[in-house]
């Protein structure tokens, strides 16, 4: 039985292998238009939330620039009440910005975006 069991697994393992330089990430968001500006003060270590409205079917929030994540660290994304909602962990004392540009599935093209200037005491 083990090697019936390792004549399956082999394939797979290459199979999988193979196929994992197939995938590619989004490119990057392009210039940001203006857009509002959130100002969140939070006690370093306690979680935040960051709440975005659903966009409609085609179009999609990414995250638009880089942000410090020793003061505000990603942790999880999800949808509650029809909102897309990321959730960050306070980390560093310090400030930063966190950006979300609205595009069009995977396009660098950005139609809306939000700021948000994380505080961390």
């Amino acid at each position: 039985m083990i090697g019936r069991s390792r004549f399956l697994l082999v394939p797979l393992l290459l199979l999988a292998v193979g196929s994992a330089p197939a995938r590619s990430s989004a490119p990057p968001v392009g210039p940001l238009p203006r857009g509002p500006v959130t100002t969140i003060r939070v006690r370093h270590g306690l979680l935040f939330a960051i709440a975005l409205p659903r966009p409609v079917s085609g179009r999609t929030w990414r995250g638009a620039r880089l942000s410090d994540a020793t003061i505000a660290r990603p942790l999880d994304e999800g949808e509650l009440n029809g909102n897309i909602v990321f959730t960050y962990r306070a980390g560093h004392t310090g400030t930063t910005t966190v950006i979300y540009a609205l595009t069009e599935d995977e396009t660098p093209k950005a139609l809306q975006a939000r700021y948000f200037k994380v505080i961390v005491i």
